[in-house]
C-alpha cells in the first residue's frame, strides 16, 4: 500500500485502485464494480457523487470514497520544501561574513521558499474536488496533514555526500530526499544543483554527452564566477513533482559506460576557450555514487561533479563559456555565444548585458571573499558526550541499569587486543548471539566468552519450529532463557558439518531467508517488547550480511530505539551507516550510535552502570563448615536452577541505590507480588523492615530440623509440602524457610516447566559440587512453587534411584523437597500428611494478628493503604466485609464504558477462576491500542493509560523464565469481588465480551500462554485431588453462570462461542454435548459429540463422551424407579435396547481407542459399558415374562440371553436386537475382568477411598474396587438359575453353558475375579469372612473334577484358597498346598499368558524349606517363567507411561510360616496398623510401617545379595539366580553386599522392602 501511495493518483491503474479501496474498508462487492469498470486512478480523481450513484454505490460508501480520495491529493499535491540540514547549519556558523556575493541583495542562503499557510490553504481548495461536504481547509485538519507529510519527509531525507572526497563506501537510497538546491552560502559550503537526465539518458552517447556537458559547464562556471563551491547531482528529481517524484528525491540514473561521462570532461576545452585549464583545475571529475535499498544495489547512480574555485586560480579572472547543444536537423553539436554565468538563488542564470559591468567590477570584492573564506580556520569540532549518550541509550539515563534486561548481540571479527575491552558483555543478560566470525570458538570472542559462561551454538535454521512446534516447545528444545544462543550466521569453522562460511552471494541465497525468520520469531514471539536491547558490535569492517541483520532488526521492531550500534572506528562505522540507510535515515542511525569512543572507555563506563559488583563472586556452604566458589559457568550448566547463594545479593550497589527505588521493592512485596531474595537482604542491612515469620515458618523449620537430625530414618530424599490458600504468603513462607537455611544447606528452586531428568541431573550436579564424600555432603534444600502434583511427584521417584546407588551409609536425607502449592482445601489436604505438611490459610493467629498490626502502623507512615493492600487484607485476616467495602469504596464512579474497565473485568474473571493466571503487558497494550512503546517508556506509558482504579488493583510481574511482564488482580479474593461490584452484568456477558475482544487472540507475543488461561477458564473442572475444595462436572465459571442465571442456555452460548473462537475446537464440542446430556437435552449433545468424534475419531475420551450421551439418554428416559410402577412391554423397551446398544457401541470404541493410545491409560468405556449393561438387564427384567421365579432367579432370561431360544412375545419387537443382547454376558464380563485385573496392578489414586465420602465424581472413579464388587453381584444377579434347572443343565451336553452360569454364580456371591475374592480379608469379621470364602469353594466340582475346570475358574478357585487360608489356615474347605500346586501346573497348558495365573505361580512356587527340600529345575522353570511373563505383560499393560503415574499394588508378603503361612496378605497387615487411611498410605510410602513390631514379627526377612545395582536371591537350584526389584531405592548399597529385605508378591513381579545390608 505504501508504494501505491508514493505514486501520484493519476498514475494508478485499475488494480492499484482497488488495493486503495481494500485499504480504506470500502465494501467488497462495491470495489469488484468500479475494478470491472476499469475506474484508473485518473478517472478516481474526477468522479463526483454522482458519477458513484451512476456506479449503485450506496450514499455511505461513496462519502468514504470521496472523502479518503480528497484527503490523499491533498497530502500529495503539498510541497513541503523547507527543512534545514545539518550541512546548512554548520556553514552558517562558519560563514566568515555575510555579504552579497552575486551584485544582489545578501542572501546567505536561498532556497525556495515553503509557501505560507494561506497559500498552502488556497492551494488545498483548488485542488479539492466535488464532494458531499466541500472541503473548508479548516486549520486543525491542515496542521495535521503538514504534520503528516512532514513526517514522511523527515523519516525519508538524506545528507549529500562529503564534497570533494573520496568516499567509495557512500551510498544514497532509492526514494530519500536531499535538502532543497540552495544558492550561496559560505563559499566554502557548496551550493547544489539537481538533474533527474531520466529523457537524456535514453539518448545515444554523443547526444547524452552533449546534455550532460551543457549541465555540469553552466553550473561550473556560475560557481567559479562568484567564487564559491558547488555540487552538481544528476539523477536527483529536479522538477515540480509533476513526475511523481519529490523535489530532490534520489532516483538515479543507470550507467552501463561511465566512459560516456567521463569523456564528456573533454567538452572543458572546447566551452572554456580562454581558462580551459582554470577550469580543468577547478572542475572535479565525475563521481558515481551507488543507489541502494533494502534489497541490495538497484543498478544505478548518482553522477555528481564538485566544482572548487581556489583563489589562486579564479583570482582577478570572469569565465566567459560558451554551452554545448545538440541539433537535431544538422545531427551534430553546436556551440551558443559566449556568455557569463553566475549562481543566483537556486538558480545558475545569465548575467545579462546590461548588467556585466556591475558583475564585473564586484569580481575583486569576491575574490577577496572567497581568500577570507578560504583561509579562516574551520572551528575545532567539539565532542558530543558520548558517557551521557552510552547512558541514555542503555539504561534511560538511570544510575543503573535492569537486571532483568536482555541482550541480544551482533559481532563481527574481533581483533586479539580488543578482547579484554569487552569484559562489560560478561556482566550483563546476553540473550542470544549474532556472530559473523567463523573462527569466533578458536581464536574470536566465543572462545573468550566460554571462559567465564555457558552457551549452545546454533544455526539460524535452527530457529524454525519443525512438525507443528510451538515456540513454547522451541524454547525448551534450543534451552533459550537458560543459557546463551550463540548464533553462527555465516558458517563455524570449527564444526564438522556443513556450516562453513560462504560468499556474499550464497549468503543471500542460502542463510538470508533464515536470518529473516529468526529475527522475526525473536522480535514477536520469544521476547517480549522493551524487555531486549539489540547490540551491535562494529569490531571490524563492515559486510553487507551484518548490515542486513539491522534491515531486519528494525524492520521487526518497529523503528523503535532499543537499538544500538557501538563503533570505534569511524571508518567502519560510515559504511554502516551508508549501507543501514534503507531502513531509517542517516540522523537516526547518528542517534542510536556510538562512534569514536575507545573500547576500553565503553566497558568502563558500562562497568560503572552495572548495578552489581563486578569483581564479586558466589559462594556455596560446604560439608567442613567452610564455603566453595560457585563458578559463573557452572551454575549456568545447572540451569534448570535457580541456586541460592550464601552471599546472595550482597553483590547489589545497596548504598548506590535511589530510595524510592528501595521503596518501590518494598511497596510492590506488601502490595501483593511475590517475595525476592532482594526483600530478605535489604531487611538484613537494615533498609527497610524485616519479612514477618508466620507461624507456618516455624513449623517448616522444625520438620526440616527433625529430617536433618534423622527422624526420617533412612530416606534419601524427604518432602515437605507448604499449601496455602491463594494470596496467603505461602509462597513467602518458602522462600523464607530457603532463605534463612542458605548458609547451612545448598538451597535453589527450580524453575518451572523443566524436564524432569534435567532436574534431577541439576540437583544432583548441586549436592556434589566440590564435594569429595557424597555421604558426607550438606543436603540440598529443593523449593518447588506451584507445580503440578505429578510432576513433584515424578522428580521425587526420579531422584531416589538416581541417588540411591551412590550412597553406602547415609544418616539423613541428602535431598529435600519444599511443595509449596496452592490449595483451596489445604487444610484437609495437611491432614493426608500430617507429618510432612504445613498449612498456611487466610486465618491468623492471635500471636500473628499482633505482629501484622504493629507492622501496619509503621507501613502507613509511608505508605497509603491502597498501594500496600494485600498487607492490609492480612492484617485483616482477610474479612470478607473489609474487602467488599474496599472494593465499593475504590470502584465508585467508574466509567463503565473505558475499555480500562473492561480490562479489569477480564482480568479479574480470569484471576478469580483460573489459578496462577495472568494477561500479559502485550495483551494489554494490543487491547487499549496503545501500539509499539518505547522501551524505557513502556511501563510508564500502560501507567499512564489506567484509571485509578486500576492503578491500585493491578500489579506487574515479570515471569522468570520467558521473562513475559504481565498484569494480575493484587489478590484473588480483591478479584472476586471485583467481578461481583464491578458492573451490572451476569457472568455470562462477562464471558462472552472477552471471547469477541480480536485485539486478545490475534496479539501474537505470550499467545500461547493467554490460549491457555482461556481454555483452562471454559474447560478445566476441579478436582480435590488437585488441591481444590470440591469436585466439580463443569469448569468453575460454567457452574457459576447456570447457578447465577438459572439458565443453562447462558452456558450453553458461552460455550458455543468459546467453540467458534477457538477454531471450532472438538474439546469445546465435547464440552458442549456434556452440557446438554446434563441438561437433557439429547438430541443436541448426540449433534455435538458427533461433531468432536467426527475431528478426533481416535480420542478415547471424546468417544467416552459420545457413549455418556446415551447413557443419561437411557438414564433418563428409563429410569428404573419409575419403570417398577408401570407396566413394561416389549414394545416400550425397544427405544431402551436401541440407546442401550448404541452406547455400549460408543463405549467399546472408546475401549479401543484407549488401548491404542500409548501415554495415557483411559478405563472409563470398560466402566460405561458395565454401567449401562446392567441397567439394561435390569430393564429387561422388568418384563412379565423375565420376572424372577419362586425360587428368586432369573431363569427365563438367562436362557434367553445365554440360550438360542427366543420366547415369542419378544421375537418379533426386538428382531432387530437378537444377535447383540445375547452378546451382552460375554462384553459385560469381559469389562468387568479388564476392571478387576488394572485393580490388581496398581493402586487407587489418592482421591479414591475418601473416608468422608463427599465426591461429587462419578462412583467408579471415587471408589473403583467397591464400585466393581458391586456392579459384579448385580451382574451376576440376572444369570442365576433355580435349583432344578441348574440340575438338568449339569444332566444336558451342554457343558459350556453349565459351566458358564456356575461362574456366574460363584461371581454372585463375591469369588468371580481377585478384587471380589481378596475383598473378603478387609471385614472386620473373621468368621464372616471365612463363611463367604468357605461358601464360594463348595460352589467348585468336586476333588476328581477340578481338573475340567477352565483357566479362569481355577484361578479364581486357587485365589479364593489363597484367601480362605488367610483367615482360616485350617479350615476342612482348604485343599492341601501340595494338591494347589499340582492344579496349577494346567497354567502351562495356557502358556503362562494369564497376569493372574503367573501371579499365583509366584506366591505357590517361591522356594519353602517344608516342600522344597532337594534342589528343583522343574520348579525353578516354572517360576522363572512365571515371573518373566509377568515382567512383559506390566510392560504391555504401562504403555509408555512412567511407572509413578500407576504405583504397583503389593497384595501379599513373605511370612515366617510354611505353605499356607507363608502368605500374608496386606489387607491382614493394615489391620494392625490403626489409623485413618491416610495415614496408613503415608506409613506404607515413608517405610515406617517396617517400625511396628506387630507387622514385621509376622513377615520373614529374605537373604540376597547386590550385584551391578541389582537385587538377586538363590532359587530352586544353585545356578538358579531370582531379581528381585527394589520399589524404593534408598538403602540400596552401594557396591556389591549380601543383604536382606521383606518380599512382597505383585502383578509386576517380587519386589524387596525395607533393604538391608546383613551384618
Amino acid at each position: 500500500m505504501e508504494n501505491i501511495k508514493q505514486l501520484q493518483m493519476e498514475d494508478w491503474d485499475e488494480g492499484q485502485v482497488r488495493t486503495w479501496l481494500r485499504h480504506i474498508r470500502v465494501k467488497d462487492e462495491h470495489i469488484q464494480t468500479l475494478y470491472e469498470e476499469q475506474v484508473t486512478g485518473a478517472v478516481l480523481q474526477v468522479m463526483s457523487k454522482e458519477d458513484l450513484k451512476d456506479f449503485h454505490i450506496k450514499q455511505g460508501q461513496a462519502k468514504l470514497i470521496l472523502n479518503k480520495r480528497n484527503e490523499l491529493l491533498n497530502s500529495q499535491n503539498l510541497q513541503l520544501a523547507q527543512f534545514s540540514t545539518s550541512e546548512e547549519r554548520d556553514c552558517k556558523e562558519t560563514s566568515p561574513t555575510q555579504g552579497s556575493l552575486d551584485g544582489t541583495a545578501s542572501q546567505t542562503a536561498q532556497t525556495k521558499p515553503l509557501p505560507s499557510k494561506g497559500k498552502l490553504k488556497s492551494q488545498s481548495t483548488a485542488t479539492t474536488l466535488t464532494s458531499d461536504h466541500p472541503s473548508t481547509s479548516a486549520d486543525s485538519h491542515l496542521d495535521s496533514t503538514l504534520e503528516r507529510v512532514n513526517e514522511n519527509n523527515l523519516q525519508n531525507r538524506c545528507k549529500p555526500r562529503p564534497f570533494d572526497k573520496e568516499d567509495t563506501d557512500f551510498k544514497y537510497v532509492r526514494n530519500s530526499v536531499l535538502p532543497p538546491e540552495t544558492g550561496v552560502i559560505n563559499l566554502i559550503c557548496p551550493c547544489h544543483e539537481y538533474k533527474s537526465l531520466a529523457t537524456a539518458v535514453k539518448l545515444n552517447r554523443q547526444r547524452l554527452q552533449a546534455k550532460f556537458a551543457h549541465e555540469f559547464i553552466r553550473f561550473a562556471s556560475g560557481c567559479m564566477n562568484v567564487r564559491t563551491n558547488g555540487t552538481i547531482h544528476f539523477g536527483v528529481e529536479d522538477g515540480n513533482g509533476s513526475s511523481g517524484y519529490t523535489h530532490g528525491e534520489i532516483i538515479g540514473v543507470p550507467v552501463k559506460d561511465t566512459s560516456i561521462y567521463v569523456d564528456a570532461m573533454d567538452y572543458i576545452e572546447k566551452c572554456f576557450t580562454r581558462y580551459a585549464e582554470d577550469a580543468r583545475n577547478c572542475i572535479r571529475p565525475p563521481k558515481f555514487v551507488d543507489v541502494i535499498s533494502k534489497n541490495g544495489s538497484e543498478g544505478k547512480c548518482v553522477i555528481e561533479i564538485d566544482v572548487n574555485p581556489s583563489i589562486k586560480i579564479v583570482r582577478n579572472k570572469i569565465y566567459r563559456v560558451r554551452l554545448p547543444n545538440f541539433n537535431e536537423s544538422k545531427n551534430k553539436v553546436e556551440y551558443e555565444k559566449k556568455a557569463i554565468y553566475r549562481r543566483k538563488g537556486a538558480n545558475t542564470e545569465t548575467v545579462c548585458e546590461e548588467s556585466q559591468d556591475e558583475f564585473i567590477s564586484g569580481m575583486q570584492e569576491r575574490d577577496k571573499l572567497r581568500e577570507v573564506a578560504e583561509t579562516t580556520e574551520e572551528p575545532s569540532k567539539i565532542h558530543e558526550d558520548l558517557g551521557r549518550k552510552l547512558s541514555f541509550l542503555i539504561n534511560g539515563g538511570k544510575k543503573y541499569m535492569d537486571n532483568s534486561q536482555r541482550y541480544v548481540l551482533v559481532i563481527n571479527k574481533c581483533k586479539p587486543e580488543d578482547l579484554q575491552n569487552l569484559n562489560f558483555l560478561l556482566h550483563i543478560n546476553v540473550f542470544c548471539v549474532f556472530d559473523y566470525d567463523p573462527n569466533s570458538k578458536t581464536n574470536g570472542f566465543f572462545e573468550y566468552y566460554l571462559k567465564h559462561h555457558t552457551a549452545n551454538v546454533h544455526f539460524l535454521q535452527d530457529y524454525r519450529c519443525v512438525d507443528r512446534e510451538s515456540v513454547s516447545d522451541l524454547r525448551k528444545r534450543l534451552c533459550l532463557f537458560d543459557q546463551t544462543s550463540w548464533i553462527f550466521c555465516n558458517g563455524c569453522n570449527h564444526y564438522d558439518g556443513d556450516e562453513k562460511q560462504c560468499d556474499l552471494r550464497t549468503w543471500v541465497t542460502n542463510k538470508k531467508k533464515h536470518l529473516k525468520r529468526t529475527v522475526s520469531l525473536i522480535c514477536n514471539e520469544i521476547l517480549p517488547n522493551g524487555s531486549f536491547i539489540v547490540l551491535f558490535l562494529l569490531l571490524s569492517p563492515v559486510e553487507q550480511p551484518l548490515v542486513d541483520t539491522f534491515h531486519e532488526f528494525y524492520a521487526e521492531m518497529n523503528g523503535r530505539n532499543d537499538i544500538i550500534c557501538i563503533s570505534e572506528s569511524d571508518a567502519n562505522y560510515q559504511k554502516w551507516a551508508q549501507l543501514a540507510q534503507p531502513s531509517c535515515n542517516i540522523e537516526t542511525i547518528d542517534k542510536m550510535s556510538i562512534v569514536g569512543m575507545k573500547l576500553n572507555h565503553v566497558n568502563d563506563t558500562i562497568h560503572t552502570m552495572l548495578p552489581t559488583l563486578i569483581d564479586s563472586h558466589r559462594y556455596l556452604p560446604v560439608s567442613t563448615r567452610g564455603l566453595c566458589l560457585l563458578k559463573t559457568a557452572d551454575e549456568e550448566r545447572m540451569f534448570t536452577l535457580q541456586i541460592l547463594s550464601v552471599n546472595q545479593c550482597e553483590d547489589y550497589k545497596m548504598d548506590g541505590q535511589d530510595p524510592t527505588e528501595i521503596a518501590k521493592i518494598e511497596r510492590d512485596f506488601y502490595r501483593g507480588g511475590k517475595v525476592s531474595w532482594l526483600n530478605f537482604i535489604l531487611a538484613e542491612q537494615g533498609f527497610c523492615e524485616a519479612v514477618i515469620q508466620r507461624n507456618a515458618y516455624k513449623e517448616v523449620i522444625k520438620i526440616i530440623d527433625g529430617m536433618l537430625k534423622g527422624s526420617s530414618g533412612k530416606q534419601l530424599v524427604t518432602t515437605v509440602h507448604v499449601f496455602h490458600h491463594p494470596g496467603s504468603g505461602g509462597s513467602t513462607v518458602a522462600r523464607q524457610v530457603l532463605w534463612n537455611f542458605r548458609k547451612e544447606l545448598r538451597c535453589a528452586t527450580v524453575k518451572p516447566s523443566c524436564a524432569v531428568g534435567k532436574v534431577c541431573e541439576h540437583a544432583i550436579q548441586l549436592l556434589e559440587y566440590e564435594e569429595n564424600d557424597l555421604n558426607q555432603c550438606l543436603p540440598v534444600l529443593l523449593l518447588l512453587e506451584d507445580a503440578d502434583e505429578d510432576y513433584f511427584d515424578e522428580i521425587k521417584h526420579e531422584l531416589i534411584p538416581a541417588i540411591g546407588s551412590k550412597t553406602v551409609n547415609v544418616v539423613r536425607p541428602l535431598f529435600i523437597l519444599v511443595n509449596c502449592r496452592r490449595s483451596n482445601n489445604a487444610e484437609k489436604l495437611c491432614k493426608t500428611i500430617p507429618l510432612e505438611a504445613v498449612a498456611v490459610t487466610h486465618k491468623l493467629t492471635e500471636e500473628e494478628k499482633r505482629l501484622f498490626s504493629n507492622r501496619r502502623k509503621k507501613l502507613e507512615e509511608h505508605f497509603e493503604p491502597e498501594f500496600i493492600l494485600t498487607f492490609v487484607l492480612m492484617s485483616e485476616g482477610f474479612s470478607e466485609e473489609y474487602i467488599q467495602n474496599f472494593v465499593k469504596h475504590l470502584l465508585e464512579g467508574i466509567d463503565q464504558s473505558s475499555p480500562v474497565t473492561r480490562l479489569i473485568k477480564y482480568v479479574a474473571l480470569l484471576n478469580h477462576y483460573v489459578d496462577n493466571s495472568n494477561i500479559s503487558l502485550s495483551h494489554c497494550e494490543a487491547f487499549l491500542s496503545l501500539g509499539i512503546q518505547i522501551d524505557h517508556l513502556r511501563m510508564h506509558n500502560f501507567e499512564t493509560s489506567l484509571n485509578d482504579q486500576a492503578r491500585f488493583l493491578f500489579i506487574h510481574f515479570r515471569d522468570c523464565t520467558s521473562e513475559i511482564k504481565s498484569i494480575r488482580i493484587v489478590h484473588p479474593l480483591v478479584a472476586k469481588e471485583v467481578l461481583n461490584q464491578i458492573s451490572d452484568q451476569p457472568l455470562s456477558q462477562i464471558a462472552m465480551d472477552l471471547l469477541r475482544e480480536k485485539a486478545f487472540f490475534e496479539n501474537r507475543f505470550a499467545r500461547d500462554e493467554f490460549i491457555k488461561f482461556v481454555r483452562d477458564l471454559f474447560i478445566r473442572r476441579h478436582k480435590r485431588s488437585k488441591g481444590d475444595s470440591v469436585d466439580t462436572v463443569f469448569s468453575p465459571l460454567i457452574e457459576d453462570i447456570c447457578n447465577e442465571q438459572k439458565a443453562p442456555e447462558k452456558a450453553v452460548e458461552v460455550l458455543t462461542a468459546a467453540y467458534e473462537c477457538f477454531g471450532k475446537d472438538p474439546f469445546f464440542a465435547q464440552q458442549l454435548a456434556r452440557k446438554h446430556y446434563t441438561d437433557q437435552n439429547f438430541t443436541d449433545a448426540i449433534k455435538w459429540a458427533e461433531n468432536a468424534k467426527s475431528q478426533l475419531p481416535t480420542n478415547s475420551y471424546i468417544l467416552d463422551t459420545e457413549g455418556q450421551v446415551y447413557r443419561k439418554k437411557l438414564n433418563v428416559l428409563f429410569d428404573l424407579t419409575h419403570l417398577r410402577t408401570e407396566e413394561v412391554t416389549p414394545d416400550k423397551l425397544s427405544e431402551a435396547i436401541s440407546i442401550a446398544l448404541k452406547a455400549i457401541e460408543c463405549f467399546r470404541a472408546a475401549q479401543k481407542a484407549a488401548q491404542s493410545e500409548p501415554d495415557s491409560m483411559n478405563n472409563s468405556g470398560f466402566f460405561g459399558e458395565v454401567e449401562v449393561g446392567c441397567h439394561l438387564l435390569q430393564l429387561l427384567s422388568l418384563l412379565d415374562i423375565f420376572e424372577k421365579d419362586k425360587s428368586g432367579s432369573y431363569t427365563t432370561l438367562t436362557e434367553y440371553l445365554l440360550g438360542k431360544d427366543i420366547p415369542e412375545v419378544i421375537k418379533e419387537p426386538w428382531k432387530n436386537f437378537h444377535g447383540k443382547l445375547k452378546g451382552l454376558q460375554k462384553g459385560i464380563n469381559d469389562a468387568l475382568e479388564w476392571i478387576s485385573e488394572d485393580s490388581s496392578y496398581f493402586q487407587t489414586n489418592k482421591c479414591e477411598d475418601d473416608e468422608d465420602g463427599t465426591s461429587n465424581t462419578e462412583d467408579h472413579a471415587h471408589n473403583p474396587r467397591k464400585w466393581l464388587i458391586r456392579k459384579t453381584k448385580i451382574y451376576a444377579r440376572y444369570f442365576t438359575l433355580s435349583k432344578q434347572e441348574e440340575q438338568n443343565l449339569k444332566q444336558s451336553t451342554n457343558s459350556y453353558l453349565f459351566t458358564l452360569v456356575r461362574r456366574l454364580h460363584i461371581s454372585r456371591n463375591g469369588g468371580g475375579n481377585i478384587t471380589s475374592i481378596f475383598s473378603f480379608l478387609s471385614d472386620q469379621k473373621d468368621v464372616r469372612a471365612v463363611e463367604n470364602l468357605e461358601k464360594i469353594i463348595s460352589m467348585y466340582p468336586e476333588d476328581n473334577q477340578k481338573e475340567k475346570l477352565d483357566l479362569v475358574d481355577l484361578v479364581n478357585f486357587i485365589l479364593s484358597h489363597i484367601a480362605l487360608a488367610c483367615v482360616a489356615p485350617r479350615s476342612s474347605k482348604l485343599l492341601t498346598f501340595s494338591q494347589l500346586r499340582e492344579l496349577s501346573w494346567q497354567f502351562s497348558k495356557n502358556k503362562y499368558n494369564n497376569s493372574s495365573a503367573c501371579f499365583l505361580l509366584t506366591l505357590l512356587y517361591w522356594p519353602d524349606e517344608a516342600y522344597d527340600k532337594e534342589p528343583d529345575e522343574a520348579k525353578g522353570r516354572i517360576l522363572n517363567t512365571a515371573l518373566e511373563t509377568l515382567k512383559k505383560l506390566y510392560d504391555i499393560k504401562m504403555k509408555n507411561l512412567p511407572s509413578r503415574k500407576k504405583q504397583i499394588y503389593t497384595h501379599s508378603f513373605l511370612g515366617k510360616g510354611h505353605g499356607f503361612d507363608k502368605i500374608v496378605h496386606k489387607s491382614l497387615l493394615e489391620k494392625l496398623i490403626p489409623s485413618r487411611l491416610s495415614e496408613r498410605r503415608w506409613k506404607w510410602l515413608t517405610g515406617d510401617v517396617w517400625k511396628n513390631p506387630k507387622v514385621t514379627q509376622k513377615l520373614k526377612r529374605v537373604k540376597g545379595w547386590t550385584e551391578n545395582g541389582m537385587i538377586f536371591v538363590r532359587g530352586h537350584y544353585k545356578q538358579n539366580k531370582i531379581r528381585i526389584l527394589p520399589l524404593h531405592f534408598p538403602s540400596m548399597p552401594q557396591g556389591n553386599e549380601n543383604i536382606t529385605f521383606y518380599l512382597g508378591f505383585t502383578y509386576g513381579g517380587l519386589f524387596a522392602y525395607d533393604i538391608q545390608m546383613e551384618h
